[in-house]
C-alpha cells in the first residue's frame, strides 16, 4: 500500500491553512518526500509521520517554496544523530545541494548524495529501481528547469489457487511458493507454469506534476495512473496573455482525462483563492473524479487485481 500525506498545498506565499509544497510518501518501510517547502519538518511532526525515516527527497524545481524546508530538515536530522545517507534528487541537484551544505560551519555527520535529474526533452528517466517499486521522472514546462515524478509499484503475478487445483490438483503450500519463485514446477511429469495458473496484480501508480504549464510530458508519465497530483495555481480567469508558467484547474482536468488516470487531486493553490471550490468545479467539468488537496490530507492507494 502507498500512503500519501500532503504536508503543504499552497504556492508562493504560504497561508495560515496552507503550507508550502511538500508531499510525504510511505510504501512498506520506505519513506520519501516530493518537494520540501519552508516549514516541512514542522508539518511532518503535526502529521504524525517520521522525518528520520526519509531516505530520499525529490525536488521538482529550485523555487524556494519547493525546497527551502531542506535547510531545517537536514539540520534537525543532524541534531538527531542521523548516520544513514540521504539522497536528494532534482534538476541540477549537485549545484544547489552543494550551495545549501556550504551554508553550515560544521557540515553533517551523515552523507548527503545529490543526484541530477534530466530536465530537457521528453524521455522518462528511471531514478530508483527496487524489487517492489520504481521512481521515474520527466521534464515539464516551467520558468526554470523542472520535472514531474512518478511512483510505480511493481506488478506481481499471483497464483489463482482455484484454477491451479482444478487443472493440476495444486493446493496452497510449498509447491505454490516454489511456482511463484521459479515461474514453473514439475508435477507428475507435467510442467506447470506461473503464466498458466496465475494472474497479474497491477501495482499502484501515482504521479506528481510539480510546477508546470500544461505539458504533454505529464500526460505521458501519468498514463493510466491511479492518482495524478497536479498543480492548479490559477483558475479560468487567468489571462492567456500573461505567461505565469503554471496550470489552470481546467487544464489539469484535461491532462487527467488525456492520461486516463483514475483520480485527480489539485494542489499548489495561489493565495488569491481562500476558497478553492471554484477551481475544483472548473476541473470537474472536464474530469469528474477531482478533489482539492488540503494540508494533512491522507490518501491510501492499494494495488488492484
Amino acid at each position: 500500500m502507498l500512503e500519501i500525506t500532503f504536508l503543504g498545498t499552497g504556492s508562493g506565499v504560504p497561508m495560515p491553512q496552507r503550507n508550502h509544497s511538500a508531499i510525504y510518501l510511505r510504501y512498506e518501510d520506505v519513506c520519501f518526500l516530493w518537494d520540501c517547502g519552508e516549514g516541512t519538518q514542522k508539518q511532518i511532526f503535526k502529521s504524525g509521520q517520521n522525518f528520520m525515516k526519509i531516505d530520499r527527497i525529490f525536488i521538482s524545481h529550485w523555487h524556494a517554496d519547493h525546497w527551502a524546508g531542506l535547510i531545517g530538515l537536514i539540520q534537525t536530522m543532524n541534531l538527531e544523530k542521523r548516520t544513514r545517507p540521504l539522497e536528494i534528487y532534482g534538476p541540477e541537484a549537485e549545484r544547489f545541494v552543494g550551495d545549501l551544505l556550504d551554508m553550515d560551519y560544521w557540515g553533517c555527520r551523515f552523507e548527503i548524495k545529490s543526484i541530477n535529474v534530466p530536465f530537457q526533452g521528453a524521455e522518462i528517466t528511471t531514478l530508483v529501481k527496487e524489487d517492489l517499486f520504481e521512481i521515474t521522472s520527466i521534464p515539464v514546462k516551467h520558468s526554470i528547469p523542472a520535472v514531474a515524478y512518478c511512483f510505480k509499484e511493481t506488478d506481481k503475478i499471483n497464483v489463482d489457487i482455484e484454477k491451479a487445483e482444478k487443472l493440476y490438483g495444486l493446493k496452497q503450500g510449498p509447491l505454490i511458493g516454489k511456482l511463484k519463485e521459479k515461474g514453473y514446477i514439475e508435477l507428475k511429469g507435467k510442467k506447470v507454469t506461473l503464466e498458466e495458473v496465475g494472474y497479474t496484480k497491477t501495482g499502484v501508480k501515482a504521479v506528481y506534476s510539480g510546477d508546470t504549464k500544461p505539458s504533454s510530458n505529464v500526460v505521458k508519465l501519468a498514463e493510466n495512473a491511479d492518482l495524478l497530483i497536479h498543480e492548479a495555481t490559477f483558475g479560468q480567469e487567468l489571462d492567456d496573455s500573461l505567461d505565469r508558467a503554471h496550470t489552470r484547474a481546467s487544464d489539469a482536468g484535461e491532462i487527467a482525462k488525456k492520461a486516463g488516470v483514475k483520480k485527480l487531486i489539485l494542489t499548489h493553490f495561489s493565495r488569491r483563492y481562500q476558497d478553492v471550490t471554484p477551481l475544483v468545479d472548473e476541473a470537474k467539468q472536464v474530469f469528474p473524479n477531482t478533489e482539492a488537496a488540503k494540508d494533512f490530507l491522507n490518501v491510501k492507494l492499494k494495488s488492484q487485481q
